[in-house]
């Protein structure tokens, strides 16, 4: 069991919960909007601090009592995407959450798991110099991202369900 932290000299390793919940894609905003509103998912100088995976294939069996009703043949469902976050070591605060997710959620039995983990925050040390940090060197994605929202807004291609607007960095 995870009981307490460390620190080295540029950053603590923190007791913190991950949550991780899966979802179909084109629900994750929903569902995140609705966990920002509880929690800020802070991170040092930034927040809504979030990782989501890849499309994925999620395999599920309806069985009696299930809203779909029971059904003999398995079901693959593409699209569906893994979300994870970090939260303070907090038992209220992970409950609000669970349930936040679970409201905006679009499935009957939501995939939700909380679990402690020693997570790292930088100690805010001066480390501008540093040859490894992005903004030291080529391929600066932020530059990238804001050239890019010149022509923010587009049309998505035909059937894809309308239009999109892209996010500065």
């Amino acid at each position: 069991m995870i009981d307490s932290g460390f620190e080295t000299t540029s950053l603590r390793m923190t007791l913190l919960l991950l949550v991780t919940f899966q979802a179909p894609a084109a629900d994750v905003d929903r569902i995140m909007d609705a966990v920002v509103a509880i929690a800020p998912l802070a991170m040092g100088k930034y927040d809504r601090n979030a990782y989501q995976s890849a499309n994925g294939i999620e395999r599920y069996r309806p069985l009696d009592g299930a809203a779909a009703g029971a059904e003999t043949e398995l079901r693959r469902r593409p699209g569906t995407v893994e979300v994870s976050f970090e939260l303070p070591d907090d038992q209220a605060l992970a409950a609000r959450v669970a349930e936040a997710i679970f409201q905006a959620h679009s499935y009957q039995e939501p995939v939700i798991r909380i679990q402690p983990i020693l997570a790292s925050r930088s100690k805010g040390l001066d480390d501008r110099a540093n040859p490894n940090r992005w903004w030291n060197t080529t391929g600066d994605w932020k530059k990238v991202a804001a050239a890019a929202t010149e022509t923010a807004d587009f049309q998505s291609p035909a059937g894809s369900g309308g239009s999109h607007k892209a996010y500065r960095a």
